[in-house]
C-alpha cells in the first residue's frame, strides 16, 4: 500500500467539511483523555461522534487502530500480572462474538447500526453509572459468554469493554490483576478484530490515513489523562467521563447531524 502527498490529501478531506474534521479531532483527543485517566470510555466517547462524521464502517476501524497503537506500551507488565489462563478463556468468547459484530458492521445499513450503537452507549452508561458489579463465583461457562457480548459489542463498534469491567471488578481478584486482565484482554480482543475487519474490508486506506491525523489527538488525551490521575478526585473524573459520555451519545443521534455538518 503506497500513498503519494495528493493521494493523502484527497483522502483525508474527501467528505469531510472543516467543522467535521475538527469535531473528529476534538473526539479523539476527549476519548483519549478519558482513557488515560479512567481506563474506560473511550470508545463510547469516540465511536458514536465518530460516526455522526464519517460513519460506523470507519468509525470502529478508526479507533481500533489508534487505540492498538497507544496501548502497545502498556502490555508488558499486563503479560506479567494477569491472570493469563482467565484471559485466555475470555478470549475464546471474542473469538465467536467479534465476527458477529462485524458482520453486522459490514452489511447493516449504517444510519441503523449509528442508532444501535447510540442505544447500546446509553445502555452501557447506564451499566457504569449504576456502579454494578457481578459479585459471583467466575466460571468458564460465564466467562466464554461474556467475552462473545464483549466480542460482539467491540466486532459492531468497538464498545465491548462496559461487560468484561463489570465482570471482573466485581469478583475477589485484586484490582492489579483486574486492570491486567482488562488490558491483555483488549490487546488481544484487537488482534481478533482487526483479522475479521481486514476479512470484512473496513481496514481501508481512509482508516490508515486518518489514524495519522487522529491518532497523535488520541495519544496526546492519553497522556494528560494518565497525568491527571494523580492530581484529581478519581470518583469525580468518573462522573466526568459518564457526562461526556452522555454527551457523546446525544451529540451524535442522528437527528442532531446538522450540528456537524
Amino acid at each position: 500500500m503506497s500513498f503519494d502527498p495528493p493521494d493523502l490529501l484527497r483522502l483525508l478531506l474527501a467528505g469531510l467539511s472543516d467543522r467535521e474534521f475538527l469535531v473528529l479531532l476534538a473526539a479523539a483527543f476527549i476519548a483519549g483523555l478519558a482513557r488515560g485517566f479512567s481506563g474506560f470510555g473511550a470508545a463510547l466517547i469516540f465511536v458514536p461522534v465518530a460516526s455522526a462524521v464519517i460513519g460506523p464502517k470507519l468509525a470502529a476501524p478508526l479507533l481500533l487502530v489508534i487505540d492498538a497503537v497507544a496501548a502497545l506500551g502498556l502490555l508488558p507488565n499486563a503479560w506479567q500480572r494477569s491472570d493469563r489462563r482467565g484471559v485466555g478463556t475470555m478470549a475464546i468468547g471474542a473469538f465467536v462474538g467479534i465476527p458477529l459484530g462485524t458482520a453486522v458492521l459490514a452489511l447493516a445499513d449504517p444510519l441503523a447500526v449509528r442508532w444501535i450503537i447510540v442505544v447500546v452507549v446509553a445502555a452501557l452508561l447506564l451499566l457504569l453509572a449504576s456502579g454494578w458489579r457481578y459479585n459471583g463465583q467466575p466460571s468458564s461457562f460465564l466467562t466464554v459468554a461474556v467475552g462473545a457480548i464483549s466480542g460482539i459489542f467491540t466486532g459492531a463498534a468497538q464498545i465491548g469493554g462496559p461487560p468484561v469491567v463489570a465482570y471482573w471488578l466485581g469478583g475477589t481478584i485484586p484490582r492489579a490483576i483486574v486492570r491486567a486482565n482488562i488490558l491483555l484482554y483488549f490487546a488481544i480482543s484487537s488482534v481478533l478484530t482487526g483479522a475479521s475487519y481486514l476479512v470484512g474490508g473496513l481496514l481501508t486506506r481512509v482508516v490508515i490515513v486518518l489514524s495519522l491525523s487522529a491518532g497523535p489527538l488520541y495519544g496526546l488525551g492519553l497522556y494528560f489523562g494518565s497525568r491527571l490521575f494523580g492530581c484529581a478526585n478519581e470518583t469525580t473524573f468518573r462522573w466526568a467521563c459518564f457526562v461526556l459520555i452522555a454527551a457523546a451519545g446525544l451529540f451524535s443521534l442522528p437527528v442532531l447531524d446538522s450540528l456537524i455538518r
